[in-house]
């Protein structure tokens, strides 16, 4: 059950002790609840500070959006895939199955050599509307149509992971999974950052106790110009992930033949929907939180050594409609860097098949909350419908 914090204009709905919220959080959901065109707020269990806008937040306002609440990952989010293999019919060389991933899929800030044939990403079609649609976009970024066609079908760095895990418990214990999580790669910051510098400088903005907290409002030119570029960043970033769900299956296909796959879960987690709530139309930006109506399936992944779940939403109108995206961080990077080494990320994914090197030591999984008591604290939220524990974990 969630706590009330009241705010000057709108209560904060909090699925989170507040007394556990950092005070930079907390701050910048005060002022959030402030904002003169906010419907309402809720706080996820993974809640902790983030640029532009608490992450594990969900704004609902009224004829307005914040581009820097959104954030410049525009459609971040994930997929996850049922296989028709268990634990035994994985190869003993866990490895090969990892290299085989890295090789189809470029991570970090690599991209395809050529952009991935759309005949290789079954049931997903529209690809040349989508892409007719880019000379609509903002003028900044029209030079960077090749970058963006290439990196469709790449991971990117930081928290974004491919895994193939196990189901833990249940009539289908040890039946593998496929997941990942990424978003819109460089083209949504690209757009996402020229929309924010042009947030900052209406006048409407100009006494706002955070600048972060710019927003476009309802029939104006600069709003409908953020909305044509951010619906067509999240639908960039949901053509990313199934083009890459579509070369981690021939990974997999690569090293068991014969494998058969149910049809993906995905869930975006950074994004803005138009959604009806108490009657009124609202635009809903869920800044780390995923949308949990009555019987949407969604993927709530812990850390790199944690393990995930598949959670099927309650449809709870106080959180509107919403749940968490993950653990969330427990520490920022730079601290994580500073606390913990190679050695300690190795103790930590013992059992996994991931880089330990101290590249991605701040991705270690002390540095995140504990998943369960995230997943425990939304019960009204969400019901678990499959615990999965991943075996191999990419990351960029």
């Amino acid at each position: 059950m969630h706590s009330v914090v009241e705010g000057n204009r709108v209560p904060i709905r909090m699925w989170a002790d507040p007394a556990t919220v950092e005070d930079g959080a907390m701050r910048q959901l005060r002022n959030v609840a402030d904002l003169p065109w906010v419907h309402g707020v809720a706080v996820m269990p993974d809640v902790h500070y983030g640029k532009g806008a608490t992450v594990g937040s969900v704004i609902a306002m009224r004829d307005a959006v914040s581009p820097a609440a959104v954030g410049v990952d525009i459609g971040c989010g994930m997929s996850a895939v049922r296989t028709s293999l268990t634990a035994a019919d994985l190869p003993d060389d866990l490895g090969r199955l990892r290299r085989r991933i890295e090789a189809l899929v470029p991570v970090g800030f690599g991209m395809h050599g050529e952009p991935v044939d759309p005949a290789r990403v079954p049931d997903v079609g529209g690809w040349d509307r989508f892409w007719r649609s880019f000379g609509d976009l903002h003028p900044g970024v029209q030079p960077l149509r090749e970058r963006a066609a290439k990196q469709v079908g790449s991971l990117g760095g930081g928290n974004h992971f491919i895994e193939v895990c196990l189901e833990q418990g249940g009539a289908d214990e040890g039946r593998v999974w496929l997941m990942l999580h990424s978003g819109s790669r460089n083209i949504g910051k690209e757009l996402a950052e020229r929309h924010i510098v042009v947030a900052r400088e209406l006048p409407h903005n100009a006494d706002l106790p955070d600048p972060d907290l710019a927003v476009f409002v309802a029939d104006t030119p600069e709003m409908r110009a953020y909305r044509r570029d951010l619906f067509w960043a999240q639908e960039y970033a949901a053509r990313n992930r199934a083009t890459m769900v579509a070369l981690v299956r021939r990974a997999l296909v690569d090293v068991v033949p014969g494998v058969r796959f149910d049809e993906p879960i995905s869930c975006h987690h950074n994004y803005v929907a138009e959604e009806t709530y108490d009657g009124v139309p609202l635009l809903v930006t869920r800044k780390g939180a995923i949308r949990a109506g009555a019987g949407d399936l969604g993927i709530i992944p812990g850390s790199m050594g944690t393990g995930s779940y598949i959670v099927r939403g309650l449809g709870n109108d106080a959180s509107f409609h919403s749940a968490a995206h993950g653990a969330g961080r427990r520490m920022s990077r730079n601290k994580a860097r500073k606390a913990f080494t190679a050695a300690d990320l190795a103790a930590q994914t013992a059992g996994v098949e991931c880089r330990k090197d101290a590249g991605v030591v701040d991705e270690i999984p002390a540095a995140y909350k504990d998943i369960e008591s995230v997943i425990q604290a939304q019960t009204d939220l969400v019901e678990v419908v499959a615990h999965l524990k991943q075996v191999v974990c990419v990351k960029g």
